[in-house]
């Protein structure tokens, strides 16, 4: 039994132009796709599309018209209020007239837009937080926001991953700063930190070492929370003084400077008590246990005490 193919040869040019055709018609589709998601409004005399963010018992609407982000606001008797933020021209302030509109809008449920931008993310914000306010069955989920903490610390560290025949602690200190989710996400965290580790008389060694990692708060309460560290890079800048004997009798002193670039996944334990609306009280234990870099003997000591706040 036999089979016919039939083979179709096409030209490079007839290839260029059909997919021309096929660009066109995609971007048909996508300008379509976007026109439909957009209504026609008359503002003040401008025939305006506008697509629609928010529905509920205030309507978020916008556009970008003419290079610019142009907001309103629809009541329930459906008229359209402009959000708008003009320039003084004697003071050359911002008169944040938007925030008036707002206010006046919104006061029978007592909420402020002292604090809202002129954004789409921070007005959809606070429209959904009003919607939800004066309509029980308007659900919303907030927008996760960024948040941020500035630390500084000082402590005793043995350098466990250093050669320290002596078993020698000595202080260090330094700064972090961490980035973290107030919603979904709150119980993870970056943060990047600095630590400068002095040397002792009988450990000539010192170091300043930049740190990235991740935190997990395994117990994260209102006032206190416990977390582990993983410090999964780190850039060390350290100054030693080895002593080695040349000949019988003779001992010879060279100083060493020099830099590492290094993936050690170092895990740590901390804590953060607050005592202040914005400040915490730190306690860390670090450099337990590195899966990349090896302990040369000694029982980890990286103690430190420190204070947070947020900024």
């Amino acid at each position: 039994m036999y089979k016919s193919f039939i083979f179709v040869r096409f030209t490079r040019t007839e290839i260029l132009d059909l997919m021309k055709k096929l660009v066109f018609v995609l971007c048909l589709f996508i300008s379509f796709s976007s026109l439909n998601a957009q209504e026609s409004y008359n503002v003040n005399g401008e025939t305006l599309q506008l697509k629609t963010e928010v529905e509920g018992n205030l309507d978020l609407l916008w556009n970008t018209i003419d290079r610019q982000y142009r907001y309103f606001i629809r009541t329930k008797d459906s008229s359209l209020e402009e959000l708008v933020n003009t320039k003084n021209p004697e003071t050359k302030k911002f008169q944040e007239e938007y925030k008036t509109t707002l206010n006046e809008l919104t006061q029978e449920y007592g909420l402020s837009a002292k604090d809202v931008k002129l954004t789409l993310g921070s007005l959809k914000d606070y429209i959904n937080m009003y919607n939800s306010t004066s309509d029980i069955n308007f659900n919303y989920e907030p927008r996760a926001k960024v948040q941020s903490r500035l630390g500084v610390f000082g402590g005793l560290t043995n350098q466990p991953f250093v050669n320290n025949p002596n078993n020698t602690s000595v202080p260090f200190f330094g700064a972090e700063f961490e980035v973290y989710s107030d919603k979904r996400l709150e119980r993870h965290a970056g943060y990047s930190n600095l630590r400068t580790a002095l040397e002792a008389d009988d450990f000539k060694y010192s170091s300043t070492q930049l740190g990235l990692g991740y935190r997990y708060r395994f117990i994260n309460k209102s006032n206190f929370s416990i977390y582990g560290n993983l410090t999964f890079v780190t850039y060390t800048f350290y100054n030693e003084t080895i002593r080695f004997e040349d000949e019988p009798g003779t001992y010879i002193t060279e100083k060493h400077s020099d830099s590492q670039l290094k993936a050690p996944f170092i895990f740590g334990l901390g804590s953060d008590i607050k005592v202040t609306r914005n400040g915490y009280v730190t306690l860390a234990y670090d450099n337990l246990i590195a899966l990349f870099n090896k302990n040369e003997g000694n029982f980890p000591i990286d103690f430190a005490v420190g204070f947070k706040f947020n900024l």
